[in-house]
């Protein structure tokens, strides 16, 4: 039985990995703040351990023959790269090398799609394509490309392999993290929408595509775990679709977002926290899509309708009703909270 080391375990996609790990007959170690906040069911091959990645944690690894790094800073209201950098970059380094040091075959990275550049309408992003702008203005999405340079650069004795998912919609979203979005229409009656658009993937296909890359990803290479390339509107009407409801849709004016944008960039050089960037607002109005054929052809993923995961996220909800979820009171609110995860 193959062993395998997972980080980020308690949220969305990490509860997902976990268990098509044990369903496909791993033994896995889940490394997690709180052993309180594992949301799946107890299994003979899980167990759980406390720990902090920045520490030695070279005793949890032993016989380990794979390990899986999802655990990230992903909040977008952060002042400094500093921030990001000691989460997105030093912990993986100080992962990496004790990997290394442990002699551990694999190394999965999870990075986040903005990491590569996007397409729009006409063409899509792949795995070749650099990183641009908003994103090269993102902390969180600089911290992460630091972390693949360098895995890149260091695989030498370790077999690195990265995916870069794009946005997660499922089951398992207990704060919520991206699943938020779908709260920002359901049960409205008016839903405020940017003009733009991204990919959107099912959480449980995320999941089997890392336990694909497992088994058959290529030292080296990078694999976008994509799937529909949705304006918001498209989203949001897809969202109202699966909830049986019929709210009037607003489009944001772009030069509203923008005004937003400088606003937060001024609150940012007074140390305030936000959510608010022109870089941040700035991705609301584009196109950022990308293309999942790489992951397709070489990782063999059949990628399932995003209306099923926002049916399956729904049901979620809905059976989970002590979850606190947000209710954004106003549209200024809503609009801050449309970033990017992962």
């Amino acid at each position: 039985m193959k062993k395998v080391c997972v980080t980020g375990a308690t949220g969305l996609l990490g509860t997902n990995v976990i268990l098509k790990l044990l369903q496909n007959g791993y033994s896995v170690i889940a490394l997690v703040r709180k052993k309180s906040s594992w949301l799946g069911e107890e299994n003979e091959n899980l167990k759980l351990v406390e720990a902090d990645l920045s520490s030695d944690i070279s005793a949890h690894l032993i016989h380990i023959d794979c390990i899986i790094h999802i655990a990230a800073e992903t909040r977008q209201n952060l002042i400094s790269y500093d921030e990001y950098k000691k989460v997105n970059y030093e912990a993986v380094v100080n992962l990496f090398t004790h990997a290394e040091l442990m002699g551990i075959k694999k190394f999965l990275f999870v990075s986040t799609a903005n990491t590569l550049g996007f397409g729009n309408t006409a063409f899509w992003g792949t795995e070749k394509a650099p990183q641009i702008y908003p994103f090269i203005h993102s902390f969180y999405a600089r911290s992460k490309l630091a972390a693949e340079d360098y895995l890149l650069k260091n695989r030498k004795n370790v077999e690195v392999v990265i995916v870069n998912p794009t946005f997660m919609i499922g089951a398992y979203d207990s704060k919520p993290s991206s699943g938020k979005i779908i709260f920002w229409a359901w049960k409205k009656k008016l839903v405020f929408y940017p003009k733009g658009g991204k990919n959107f993937v099912h959480a449980e296909d995320a999941a089997i595509g890392i336990l694909n890359a497992v088994e058959n990803g290529k030292n080296g290479e990078k694999y976008l775990l994509a799937n529909e390339n949705l304006s918001y509107k498209e989203f949001f009407t897809k969202v109202n679709w699966v909830t049986h409801q019929n709210p009037v849709m607003i489009a944001i004016p772009d030069m509203v977002l923008s005004f937003l944008g400088l606003i937060g960039d001024g609150l940012r050089k007074l140390s305030i926290k936000t959510d608010l960037s022109s870089s941040n607002m700035k991705a609301l109005q584009i196109n950022n899509y990308y293309s999942n054929q790489k992951s397709v052809e070489e990782l063999g993923i059949q990628y399932q309708p995003i209306d099923k995961a926002i049916e399956e996220a729904v049901q979620y909800f809905i059976k989970n009703p002590v979850i606190k979820k947000p209710a954004p009171k106003s549209w200024f609110y809503q609009i801050s909270n449309y970033l990017f995860m992962y």
